[in-house]
Formats: C-alpha cells, sequence, structure tokens
C-alpha cells in the first residue's frame, strides 16, 4: 500500500498573454467548445450548453460502449434487422460474420449506420434498450444536457446533446486506448470471418492528414443536425478538443479552433529532486532503495495565476527483494488549484539483490 511520504513547493511563474474572452475567433457553428483534456478546462464557448442534434458524433458515444465491452474479438453475424437503417453505410450485408471491434472501425471511419446498430442489437437486444445503456453512460460521464435514443446519430426526439457534453464524452473515449488507435485511422482493411470478401474503409476526417497531431475523432452530419464534427490533436503532452454542432464550415472553424486552444491550455517541464527519498527493503543487506522519476509535464491553463505547484509524494511502505534498478517504488502528483494537473511513477534508483 502506497503511503503519503512528503510534500513540496515548488515556485512557477506562469504568465499568460491571451484571454478566451478576447479569442477574436469568428466561427460558423451554432454550438461550439474548446477543451484542455489535461486541465479540464474550457478554453473557448460558444452556445456550448445549448441543446442540439449532434448527428453520427453519437457513434463515440456507442464505439466507445462497444470497446468497454472488453470482448473485442466476439464475432457479430449481420442480420437483416441491424442493416435496415437509412444513411450512411460501411458496406455490411446480412449474413456478414465481423468483430465487435471491427464494427467500431466502421463506426469510426465509414460512420456505418448499420455497424451502429448491429453492435446495438449484439450489445442490448434492441435499440431501446442500448438507449438506455448509452444514456446510463453519458450519466457516469456528467454529460448533464444530453439524451441519447438512437445508436447511429439519426435524429429522433429524443436525441441531443450540447458541445460542452459531447467534449466530456470525447475526453472519456480518449482514455480508452483501442478507442484511440481506431479513430486515428487514416484507413483500414475490414476482413470477413465467413467469406474472403473484404472492405477498404476510409476515414471521413480530413484532419487526420491536414492538421499536424491530430489524433482524431468524428464527423457528422443530418438535414436536422446541419454538419458537426469533434476533432482532437495531441502537442507536448496536452491534448485539445474542438467540438462543432450545425457548422458549414467545420474544417476551417476546427484548424482555428485546435491552434487557439494550444496557445492558451500550455505545460511546464518540472524535474523533482527525489534523492531525499528511499523505500525500505526487505531481505537484503541493503536497508533501502532511492527513488528517481523522470521530468514531469505539468499542464497550466489560461487564468491559472497561482505561482505554486504542490507535488504529493507517495511510496511504497516497503518492497520485498529483489528490487531491480527502474521497478516502479510509488508515484508524484503534481497538483494545481486542486486538481491533478500531472502524475509519475517513481522508480528505483538502485539494485537490492536477496541475501536473508
Amino acid at each position: 500500500m502506497l503511503k503519503k511520504s512528503a510534500c513540496a513547493l515548488l515556485s512557477l511563474l506562469l504568465i499568460w498573454n491571451i484571454s478566451p474572452v478576447s479569442s477574436g475567433l469568428d466561427l460558423s457553428a451554432a454550438g461550439a467548445v474548446i477543451y484542455c483534456v489535461e486541465t479540464g478546462g474550457i478554453l473557448y464557448e460558444k452556445n456550448a450548453y445549448s441543446q442540439m442534434s449532434m448527428a453520427s458524433t453519437t457513434k463515440i458515444m456507442t464505439s466507445l460502449i462497444a470497446l468497454e465491452e472488453n470482448t473485442p474479438f466476439r464475432r457479430i453475424t449481420i442480420t437483416a434487422e441491424m442493416v435496415n437503417v437509412e444513411g450512411s453505410s460501411s458496406g455490411l450485408e446480412e449474413g456478414d460474420i465481423v468483430t465487435l471491434k471491427d464494427l467500431v472501425y466502421c463506426m469510426l471511419l465509414e460512420s456505418g449506420n448499420e455497424a451502429a446498430n448491429a453492435a446495438a442489437y449484439a450489445i442490448s437486444g434492441s435499440l431501446e434498450s442500448f438507449a438506455e445503456l448509452m444514456n446510463e453512460r453519458a450519466a457516469e460521464i456528467g454529460m448533464t444536457g444530453t439524451s441519447f435514443e438512437t445508436p447511429s446519430g439519426l435524429d429522433g426526439e429524443n436525441h441531443y446533446t450540447t458541445a460542452y457534453d459531447m467534449a466530456l464524452l470525447t475526453a472519456a473515449a480518449l482514455e480508452n486506448e483501442d478507442f484511440c488507435e481506431i479513430c486515428a485511422s487514416v484507413s483500414y482493411k475490414l476482413t470477413f470471418i465467413n467469406s474472403d470478401k473484404t472492405v477498404t474503409l476510409y476515414n471521413h476526417n480530413k484532419l487526420l492528414q491536414s492538421y499536424d497531431d491530430c489524433i482524431g475523432v468524428k464527423t457528422g452530419y443530418t438535414k436536422k443536425s446541419g454538419r458537426c464534427l469533434v476533432s482532437a490533436a495531441k502537442r507536448d503532452g496536452v491534448t485539445v478538443i474542438a467540438v462543432t454542432l450545425n457548422d458549414g464550415n467545420d474544417w476551417e472553424d476546427h484548424v482555428k479552433m485546435l491552434d487557439y486552444g494550444f496557445s492558451l491550455c500550455k505545460f511546464e517541464k518540472i524535474k523533482t529532486d527525489f534523492s531525499a527519498y528511499s523505500v525500505s527493503v526487505v531481505n537484503s543487506d541493503v536497508s533501502f532503495v532511492g527513488v528517481e522519476g523522470v521530468e514531469a509535464a505539468v499542464a497550466l491553463a489560461s487564468g491559472e495565476d497561482k505561482s505554486e505547484i504542490q507535488v504529493k509524494i507517495y511510496l511504497e511502505k516497503f518492497l520485498y527483494a529483489p528490487v531491480n534498478k527502474g521497478d516502479a517504488v510509488g508515484y508524484a502528483e503534481y497538483i494545481v488549484n486542486g486538481r491533478t494537473a500531472a502524475r509519475i511513477t517513481l522508480t528505483a534508483s538502485d539494485c537490492c539483490e536477496i541475501t536473508k
């Protein structure tokens, strides 16, 4: 069990010259938000809490739920009920057998409505039951202005969200390694379990090939919702999410939004001296092992004017030999304004052999 062994205060001078209030962004979107994952802060908003339809960006939630099933290679047989849906398709046909993870590729790249339905039926048995699951997950994430009715994003009376909620959803989805891998894929060769048929899927997200450091995420369109887009980019340890709802100029807007987000959400590299700390070792002639840690990248948001970052260090009470150099012995948290802005693993600086 880890124990809190010490706290240290590091003074940093934070200088910010730009405020979200004077952003100068001229967006076409009816609703928009720029969100920094590491700080949890809103860097820009335009009607961010207004409820609007979100088209196929809905599939971020459908994909996340499918991946959280933790059965990526589960075989799904496509039925007539699954493919009986209007709108965009990824080429699935009745009788095809694919994996659950492949359905996520179909959803996030080609925005296949039949793939979303297939995932919903396979997981919950019906579209209605899956919508309940979507809303339960939304509540867990904190999406207080959202209601899901369809897994694909087709319009529904009770199908709506907010730009802010979509940012929260995307931040949660990006914590899933499989989701990150899939939504960042420019293309994918879909193979079928029961035949030699193949389909090449192409990602509709143009930013993956036109904006440096873009890592996803999802496009969307219906006549009612207009063009919707959720994008994310990661640079120098900072992840910025941009969301626009009903935006006729979304590609250009997202370039401006991501650039603006990175201009505000920065990080400081901090090298902490852990040489004063050690952990007891059992079953060795060496009583203690030293502690070391890598440089931390501490995310800081615009407007954070406190000059102190608190470093909280947690170490194991003791270790059993043998201990190898580089073995994890605890972690350090870097706290800014009550939130964890960075966390690094602390490791053993030496080796300890068994001698007792």
